[in-house]
């Protein structure tokens, strides 16, 4: 009778003590799958927020390059025609606001007071600037985006001035005079 009552006191301790176990503890499998599934979630997330970021990038390019024209188009109102370019930077027409300055010849009128220029900076595609070009009466303006699967209807693979060299992918952004 005593070695049928320690074997099923026996008994009962381990099963106790495997609940115990599977209450208080992982296996190194379970351990091991959760960081796995841990480790491709966060690969998936970080692949998507850089793409996020190039999205963002892009469109703050986008609305500046719309800034700009919109100033364009105010100044060819005044003046009568657009302002020419010798380089592929927007000109300075007056002399306070250094490079940053679009207005008309004789200071009377402030058109951008700050001109706008790429957010990735100087090593970015030209220099930093967006390019513009113009005759007087047409004009063109382009960024270079990073996103090169845009769909929008002025994105082209086209490099506005093969003079610019492009530091980025082969997607523009175009914008000319309507």
């Amino acid at each position: 009778m005593y070695h049928h009552d320690m074997k099923s006191r026996k008994s009962r301790l381990s099963s106790k003590s495997r609940k115990l176990s599977s209450i208080f503890g992982f296996t190194l499998i379970e351990l091991l799958i959760v960081i796995a599934i841990i480790g491709v979630l966060s690969a998936l997330l970080m692949v998507n927020f850089i793409g996020i970021r190039q999205r963002a990038r892009d469109a703050q390019r986008k609305a500046n390059l719309r800034q700009i024209q919109s100033a364009l188009e105010l100044y060819r109102a005044d003046i009568g025609s657009y302002p020419e370019s010798s380089s592929a930077k927007l000109p300075v027409n007056c002399p306070q606001g250094a490079s940053t300055y679009l207005g008309s010849s004789d200071c009377s009128s402030t058109y951008v007071q700050k001109i706008p220029t790429d957010l990735m900076g100087a090593s970015y595609y030209n220099s930093g600037n967006y390019y513009y070009s113009s005759s007087g009466t047409t004009y063109t303006l382009a960024a270079c985006l990073e996103n090169s699967s845009d769909k929008d209807s002025e994105v082209t693979n086209t490099n506005p001035d093969a003079s610019v060299s492009p530091a980025c992918t082969t997607v523009y952004y175009v914008l000319q005079n309507p």
